[in-house]
């Protein structure tokens, strides 16, 4: 975790949410997010670059997810093995696309079910990116407020929660900047 924070926001039980400019992939918390889409169909932007990682396993454990259950509805969570990454597991979200209607609730809800996802399995750390923001255009305004108050949201649900750290791994550019002056104007 060698990036630097652009960002911290403290949270109970010495909890925190760091903002990084970094690579998802190159990350050393026990988990990570994927930012998915309902039939868990990993082809392009972060899914692709995971699912390349990963390996047949994190596909193949994907389809039978759906196969069983069905498409996961926007602002739900599931989780796969890594396959080939360094991880203890893959959290999918399923993040609303621009036009939905109601993105922000959605994308914050797709989130908070990431986290406790991550605290079901006692995991103490998870990265996760800018989900919807990319292919799925929701603007970094909506974005930025929806991954704060999904942060507090989910720490105020689960204050003693075994996940400690959550990092934020970004791009430099707009996106970035919103969640910086979010997580500011929220001190």
């Amino acid at each position: 975790m060698s990036a630097r924070p652009i960002a911290v926001l403290a949270l109970p039980n010495r909890a925190r949410l760091e903002v990084v400019i970094a690579d998802l992939l190159a990350e050393t918390t026990d988990a990570i997010v994927n930012a998915a889409n309902g039939h868990l169909a990993h082809g392009g932007g972060v899914a692709g670059a995971i699912s390349r990682a990963a390996g047949a396993d994190l596909d193949r454990e994907s389809e039978a997810i759906v196969r069983s259950r069905g498409p996961i509805p926007t602002g739900e969570a599931v989780v796969t093995t890594a396959g080939k990454l360094p991880f203890k597991g893959v959290v999918h979200a399923v993040g609303p696309r621009l036009g939905e209607g109601d993105e922000e609730r959605l994308l914050e809800c797709a989130l908070t079910s990431a986290f406790r996802r991550a605290h079901e399995r006692g995991w103490a750390s998870l990265s996760f990116p800018a989900v919807s923001s990319g292919i799925f255009a929701v603007p970094p305004d909506v974005c930025s407020r929806a991954y704060v108050r999904a942060v507090r949201r989910f720490f105020g649900e689960q204050p003693d929660s075994s996940l400690v750290l959550l990092r934020l791994c970004l791009l430099q550019g707009p996106l970035a900047e919103a969640v910086r002056r979010e997580i500011e104007a929220a001190d």
